[in-house]
């Protein structure tokens, strides 16, 4: 009697994969759901749960024309203060998250985040010039915000230019103009502090790069999140470009890719997503180096599965991170990058030691 032969069902084995894939997306997507309503809830103020959902749903659906929901401190707090800024986390979050997973596929660079490439440089130069030289004045209270967008985008295309010189852009290019440029930036900054002699001006600068989320207004988040939504959408159509840039130019140019006019494109999608990102909210770092590899972890490296994910586990930890920050010492609020870099560190620490895990997984 022959023996039968157990032959693995591929086929199987893929539909399982996926299945769990969406079984955890759908666990993820209902927790950062539960994630928003619930923070909305909490803070310093002392608000109930019904109070506080009756004052959202009327101001959704116009339900009642009682003045106390429509107006009054209770009303401000909550419409005005607690869900603008929970609703800028999510985009901060995930946009962070996205963008740090394509900046490390396109400088094939296990530590890159999105600032590796002078961006927060160019960003704080940008500030630094509002603060003390008042550089864009004219956009009244919004000018360190935009200023630090010009100045983050402005390094980018400097960037790109710069690798370019003497032959086409690669990962390494990109990274040296990089780092020479975000020199560059950061002395013109110090230059600029050291002559300027403006201490209120330096705390004012100090607590713009520990990255806050107090400044949320609705008119910036229904600019802002469709355009990290569109970024997200864009980067999920490309995962098979970027899967190609882990492995390198020579193996995309064997394939069939050439990788050169894609790394521009992408650097400019990114450069602009992280520009809003920084106006609106400051510099906030570590949730897009730290989030990838966790994902990756998880997932692997396939694009396709991982930029959705990052970019709702982002926005959870973003929405904590900023309930942390405005209710653990009460009356105060501690700039979230601070509480970030906290947990941040140590993690890229644990990630550094953990001697199973290797760019892109398991090695």
């Amino acid at each position: 009697m022959q023996k039968q032969l157990n032959i693995p069902n591929k086929k199987t084995n893929i539909l399982t994969e996926t299945h769990i894939y969406m079984c955890v997306f759908v666990v993820l997507l209902v927790a950062l759901i539960l994630s928003i309503g619930f923070a909305v809830t909490i803070g310093s103020v002392d608000i109930s749960i019904k109070e506080t959902y009756t004052i959202i749903l009327n101001k959704i659906f116009n339900i009642s024309q009682d003045e106390s929901l429509k107006n009054g401190a209770v009303h401000d707090v909550i419409w005005l203060i607690r869900l603008p800024r929970i609703i800028l986390a999510v985009g901060v979050g995930a946009g962070l998250s996205v963008v740090g997973i394509v900046m490390q596929a396109v400088v094939k660079n296990p530590i890159a985040d999105p600032y590796i490439l002078g961006i927060s440089s160019g960003a704080s130069l940008g500030a630094t010039m509002a603060i003390m030289l008042g550089v864009g004045a004219m956009f009244g209270s919004n000018s360190v915000g935009i200023a630090g967008f010009i100045g983050a985008l402005t390094v980018s295309i400097l960037v790109l230019l710069v690798a370019n010189i003497g032959g086409r852009a690669n990962s390494i290019k990109l990274l040296l103009g990089g780092m020479a440029i975000s020199s560059m930036c950061s002395a013109f900054s110090s230059f600029i502090v050291y002559f300027a002699d403006d201490a209120q001006g330096m705390q004012k600068i100090t607590f713009w790069l520990m990255g806050s989320l107090a400044g949320a207004k609705w008119e910036q988040i229904k600019f802002i999140l469709p355009i990290v939504l569109m970024g997200t959408i864009f980067f999920i159509t490309q995962y098979r470009i970027l899967n190609l840039m882990l492995l390198g130019d020579e193996v995309a140019i064997t394939l069939g890719t050439d990788l050169h006019k894609y790394r521009h494109l992408y650097l400019i999608v990114t450069s602009l997503l992280i520009g809003l990102l920084v106006y609106s909210s400051g510099m906030i770092g570590f949730v897009g180096l730290v989030i990838p590899h966790i994902v990756r972890m998880i997932f692997g490296t396939n694009h396709k599965k991982i930029i959705p994910i990052a970019a709702i586990v982002g926005a959870i930890f973003i929405i904590w991170a900023d309930v942390l920050s405005r209710t653990l010492i009460d009356g105060t609020e501690i700039p979230i990058g601070i509480l970030i870099s906290m947990v941040g560190a140590p993690c890229f620490i644990w990630l550094m030691i953990k001697k199973t895990y290797g760019f892109g997984g398991k090695s």
